[in-house]
């Protein structure tokens, strides 16, 4: 739902009821994710997509529904056809919708909810997707990536079961399927729920005030990444050559580096090909919890910086983390064409992407893995 969180805040403020049809579950080729939403408005505007178009329609009827008729939530399958007039998804996946109706009078925390998502503030909401049918739909939020969340699931210790397992989705910035439940300890219902996300835009830091730096951080700005451009030396790291830089850093990469904040989101891209900046910078790079480290060269710079690092003490199992040379075979020459390289097997690498052409690929074109469950504290407990 957070797709649409800008037109949904406006309803609220309005206090305009709504329904609201989110993609609680997806396989095959299925086109959106889950957690993807379509929403239409008591006077029968609409906003939002949930498959592209294939099933758009039926949605929307569906929606019309739920609104005029007061009724509670209600789940939806849509399933692959190939006949030009039927309802269905034509790419050969498979969609589970969940339609409710949504009164911004009852659910002041929405509002809330989706005021700091569009202020950019770290925010989840956890919408009950299985369960018993008076609970069905209810919705619980986070915000602040803090402790504190508004909204009940029916119990309070449901509520601080399911905040304490939003807390670490969130800091992660997922969206995925959360168990709650079936024991005494949270709640006698046994819950799922998904966990829609907006955390801080991942961060991507370049090292290297080049060339390819200018173009890797605009490729990596319009990804939706926040971009760093840090190099030592001040006559090369000016914001000017780097316009769609979010900043621009004078300090030596490893020292930077050391002082700031990384995630699993991270994605370290190191242009310098220096080894007085390199070997210290991926020496410290290689034992952090980011999520890519790749490193510009040539295959000897790259078998020469593998020694050197080697002798300062890394161990091979954070070498086999390194991408280097940097990026996929596309064949590139330019800075623009290396920065769709780098981009390309970022992309790759955070999604278990084969990083071949999708016609030598067999299989959905979307993967068939469902969005990521995680067991309730209780399961965990009991492994």
């Amino acid at each position: 739902m957070l797709n649409i969180a800008d037109m949904l805040y406006r309803w609220c403020r309005e206090a305009r009821p709504f329904a609201l049809a989110t993609v609680v579950q997806v396989s095959g080729s299925a086109p959106l994710p889950p957690g993807t939403a379509l929403a239409v408005s008591t006077d029968g505007e609409a906003v939002g997509s949930i498959s592209g178009g294939c099933v758009e329609g039926a949605v929307y009827d569906l929606c019309r529904q739920v609104l005029e008729s007061g009724e509670p939530p209600v789940r939806a399958r849509f399933g692959y056809s190939d006949d030009a007039f039927a309802v269905g998804l034509t790419c050969g996946g498979e969609l589970e919708v969940l339609a409710q109706r949504i009164d911004p009078a009852d659910r002041p925390h929405l509002t809330t909810a989706l005021e700091d998502v569009l202020a950019g503030l770290p925010v989840a909401v956890a919408q009950v997707v299985d369960g018993p049918r008076h609970l069905l739909g209810r919705i619980l939020s986070v915000l602040g990536g803090g402790n504190a969340y508004d909204g009940t699931l029916g119990s309070q210790r449901a509520d601080r079961a399911v905040a304490t397992q939003v807390r670490g989705l969130l800091r992660a910035g997922r969206t995925a399927r959360v168990e709650v439940g079936g024991d005494d300890g949270t709640c006698p219902d046994r819950l799922t729920l998904l966990v829609h996300t907006h955390a801080a835009p991942p961060r991507m830091l370049i090292f290297g005030a080049v060339d390819f730096a200018a173009a890797l951080s605009q490729a990596g700005r319009f990804l939706g990444y926040r971009v760093t451009v840090c190099d030592a030396r001040p006559v090369f790291a000016t914001p000017a050559r780097f316009p769609y830089a979010d900043e621009v850093v004078v300090d030596w990469p490893h020292r930077y580096l050391e002082a700031t904040e990384v995630d699993a989101r991270t994605a370290l891209c190191v242009l310098t090909h220096d080894a007085k900046f390199d070997i210290p910078l991926l020496r410290l790079a290689l034992g952090l919890p980011v999520g890519y480290v790749g490193a510009m060269g040539s295959r000897r710079t790259h078998e020469h910086r593998l020694e050197r690092l080697r002798e300062t003490g890394v161990p091979d199992e954070h070498l086999a983390r390194l991408r280097s040379p940097i990026g996929l075979d596309l064949g590139a020459h330019t800075p623009e064409e290396t920065a769709i390289s780098i981009t390309a097997e970022i992309i790759a690498h955070t999604n278990n992407g084969t990083g071949l052409p999708l016609s030598r690929v067999p299989g959905p074109l979307h993967g068939s893995v469902p969005v990521p469950r995680i067991p309730s504290s209780a399961a965990l407990l009991s492994t």
